[in-house]
C-alpha cells in the first residue's frame, strides 16, 4: 500500500502540457505559484501547498512567474476522495521535510532505500489523510464567505481590514480558505464583484447605465480599475463587452 514508484522535482517551469497517470500523483509546490487546469475546474497554488490528483485524471500545470515542485507518484494509495485536492503544509512544513527526504533516498544509492521508500509511502499519505480531515476553523470560513457576500458591493469595503480582525494567522486564514473554497479570498471578492458586473451589462434593464455607475454599483469606486480587472476576467473592456451583447440580442 502507498508505494512510491517515482520522485522527482522541476526546477522553475512555467508549464507541464496536458497529460496523465496511471498513478495518483502529489505535488508539493517549494516555490512560487501556478495553477493547475483540469477538465472542468481549475486548482490554484502556492509555495507550501500540496496538489493530489487521482489517476487518470488529465491536467496541465501552468504559471506566469514560474514554479519549482518535488512530484511523486503512488500506487495503492490509501485515500479516500476521487477529485483533485489541494491541502496547505502546517508551519513547521512537516510535508515538504517528507517530500525532500523521499526525493533524497528515492535517487540514491542506499541498498536499503526500499523499505525506507515504504515507510515515506505510508508517512505521506497519513499526512495528507490527517491534513485533509482537520478543519479546526470550518466556521470562519464561513463567516468569512459571508460577510464578503454581504460587503461585496459596497466601495468602502475593506477586506483585509476585516481579515486582521478575526484571531488567527492572516496567512494560515488565507490558506485554510483557498484549501476549502479553491481560491483566496480576495479572488472570491473579486468574482463576485465581476460576476455581477456581468450580469448588469447584459441585462436590457441597465442598459442606459455607464460604466463607471456599473462600477459603483458593483464595489468599484474607480471605474479604470474596474474595467482593467474586468478586461482580465472577460477579454475585453466592460464597453465592448456591453456592445457584443447587446449586438446579439
Amino acid at each position: 500500500m502507498n508505494n512510491i514508484i517515482y520522485v522527482g522535482r522541476n526546477m522553475t517551469t512555467f508549464t507541464c502540457k496536458q497529460h496523465f497517470h496511471e498513478e495518483w500523483e502529489l505535488v508539493y509546490c517549494t516555490g512560487g505559484q501556478g495553477r493547475f487546469e483540469f477538465e472542468d475546474s481549475t486548482i490554484e497554488y502556492n509555495s507550501g501547498d500540496l496538489v493530489i490528483i487521482p489517476p487518470h485524471v488529465v491536467h496541465a500545470n501552468n504559471s506566469d512567474e514560474g514554479f519549482t515542485n518535488i512530484h511523486i507518484n503512488i500506487t495503492d494509495a490509501t485515500f479516500n476522495f476521487k477529485e483533485p485536492l489541494l491541502i496547505s503544509d502546517d508551519a513547521e512544513q512537516h510535508i515538504m521535510g517528507s517530500f525532500k527526504d523521499a526525493f533524497y533516498f528515492f535517487n540514491s544509492d542506499i541498498n536499503s532505500r526500499q523499505p525506507i521508500m515504504a515507510a515515506f509511502g505510508d508517512l505521506i499519505a497519513n499526512y495528507v489523510t490527517a491534513f485533509s480531515n482537520t478543519k479546526p476553523l470550518r466556521d470562519v470560513v464561513d463567516e468569512i464567505k459571508s460577510n464578503i457576500m454581504q460587503n461585496f458591493t459596497d466601495c468602502d469595503y475593506e477586506l483585509d481590514t476585516y481579515l486582521r480582525t478575526i484571531p488567527f494567522s492572516y496567512d494560515y486564514l488565507r490558506k485554510l480558505f483557498k484549501s476549502e473554497m479553491g481560491m483566496t479570498p480576495h479572488s472570491y471578492l473579486t468574482n463576485l464583484r465581476i460576476h455581477m458586473a456581468e450580469k448588469l451589462l447584459c441585462s436590457p434593464d441597465t442598459v442606459e447605465q455607464n460604466i463607471s455607475e456599473i462600477a459603483y454599483i458593483c464595489g468599484y469606486s474607480d471605474s479604470l480599475y474596474f474595467s482593467r480587472v474586468f478586461k482580465k476576467n472577460f477579454g475585453c473592456s466592460p464597453k465592448n463587452y456591453a456592445a457584443m451583447h447587446s449586438a446579439g440580442a
